[in-house]
């Protein structure tokens, strides 16, 4: 779907798109994706992307990143397995947040009334446990956000939003 409705329309070389193995066992499928990201960016101690686009879950996870997991304190692996998400399927791979936090620009976009507490939370709140989305703090963050998820938001005139 991806390669039909997007990468067909742009000019990007084949060897510039890494998929994740979905033949090989989690564990083996995050090394084997680390090790290709590290060679497209050669030389480069972390990959650094200029943009990931990225969403956030009702419950305020981003990638598969969750509230309260263990991977949001990984800070050596740039892409981890997780055996245990909270959320179907419960074998997945993620990008960390070094990864997530290396990148000169991301982009969230969040849509629906399930996620307006939790939008609130990560851009309003002053939590001393911030959730997943709040912790993805690259140079340059935008949200791109509808009506809905925005609607429990205080007004601009009533705080500074990030």
């Amino acid at each position: 779907l991806i390669q039909k409705q997007l990468l067909s329309k742009i000019s990007i070389p084949n060897n510039h798109v890494v998929a994740i193995n979905p033949t090989l066992p989690v564990e083996e499928a995050a090394k084997d994706y680390a090790v290709r990201l590290r060679e497209l960016f050669p030389g480069d101690n972390m990959p650094v992307f200029d943009l990931l686009i990225l969403g956030m879950g009702p419950d305020g996870h981003t990638c598969s990143l969750f509230p309260d997991h263990p991977l949001l304190k990984e800070q050596t692996q740039i892409i981890a397995p997780i055996s245990n998400s909270p959320k179907p399927p419960p074998r997945r791979i993620t990008m960390t947040l070094p990864l997530l936090n290396a990148a000169r620009s991301a982009v969230f976009v969040v849509t629906g009334d399930s996620k307006a507490t939790v939008l609130k939370e990560v851009l309003e709140g002053k939590s001393a446990n911030p959730l997943p989305a709040g912790l993805v703090q690259p140079a340059e963050v935008n949200w791109f956000v509808d009506q809905a998820s925005a609607s429990k938001l205080s007004s601009p005139g009533d705080q500074d939003l990030p």
